[in-house]
């Protein structure tokens, strides 16, 4: 058993049973603190990769807690968002995405890790297990990026600017403008940013503020801030003109890529993970995008935890 499953189970009283989450911070390398999260009790663990790069934990934290039934959950705010530390900006790239992600290895007592991601989280988490493959058990992968730059943003930018109209992008603008400036309320910048930002995410719009149980400007308001307009262009930029293909072609970690087939991410740059990885299942999800997790509950869980128990 890893020990902070061990020690999780040693607290309820149950198998299985969740609990109150326990929180607190690690410490990296170089003395960054990083705010972490578990949830439940059982003795499978799982990491929680969130995405962005940008947002944090709540991103995930409200969708995601129902694994807590049957296994411990870690999750954890990646460096410059949430309640983590924010270095500047020389400290946010992704190699030391990684080394942060072996220190909550480190940290937990963890021998091979599960590890599950969505969105930009997958990209951290492959880059991960390809340096430490013998960390890694399996991965499940929900709206990934793909394996490679390519053609991406120009096509996920025309998909999704294609579905919001001129008074929505403007509402977005605007709450940028806000959340850049630090005497404005960083929640509110925040709230009113994601109210648009997360159609164009989802496959229906009427009731997407329903569908994600995720609150994304629940945490910290510097880190929201932070996150939100100094991380995620830091770290983006730090992979440059990324391509995982042929190293991943050396990765035997059983995955699970799970996708919306109206997911603006386009579906033919996610099938390269399934071509590129030896051991990868990809599972597309119809009346489903980015937060296929949330918006298609029922038939993804399912199949993540068949995947979990094999």
């Amino acid at each position: 058993m890893h020990l902070v499953a061990a020690m999780a189970f040693a607290q309820g009283s149950a198998h299985g049973q969740t609990s109150t989450p326990r929180e607190g911070y690690l410490v990296t390398s170089d003395s960054v603190r990083l705010f972490y999260r578990v949830l439940g009790n059982a003795r499978d663990t799982i990491v929680a990769i969130h995405g962005g790069p940008g947002v944090d934990l709540e991103s995930l934290y409200g969708d995601f807690a129902r694994l807590a039934a049957r296994h411990t959950i870690i999750f954890y705010d990646q460096r410059g968002t949430g309640r983590s530390d924010l270095p500047d900006t020389s400290r946010l790239t992704a190699e030391r995405q990684i080394s942060d992600l072996e220190a909550v290895r480190r940290h937990f007592g963890l021998d091979r890790m599960t590890l599950m991601a969505h969105s930009y989280g997958p990209l951290l988490a492959a880059t991960y297990a390809l340096a430490h493959p013998e960390h890694v058990r399996r991965m499940v992968f929900f709206g990934p990026v793909p394996p490679r730059r390519g053609t991406f943003w120009e096509r996920f930018r025309t998909t999704s600017g294609g579905r919001v109209d001129s008074s929505e992008t403007r509402r977005m603008a605007d709450a940028r403008r806000r959340l850049m400036d630090p005497g404005s309320d960083a929640r509110i910048a925040c709230r009113d940013y994601w109210a648009v930002a997360i159609l164009p995410r989802v496959y229906d719009r009427a009731h997407a503020s329903q569908l994600v149980k995720a609150d994304l400007c629940a945490s910290d308001p510097a880190g929201i801030r932070y996150g939100l307009t100094v991380t995620g262009g830091a770290v983006w930029a730090s992979y440059g003109d990324w391509d995982l293909r042929e190293r991943l072609r050396t990765l035997a970690v059983p995955t699970l890529i799970v996708h919306g087939t109206e997911d603006a991410i386009p579906m033919d740059l996610v099938e390269e993970w399934a071509t590129s990885l030896p051991r990868a299942t990809l599972v597309r999800v119809p009346r489903a995008a980015h937060w296929v997790y949330a918006e298609r509950p029922d038939e993804v869980w399912p199949r993540v935890e068949a995947f979990l128990r094999q």
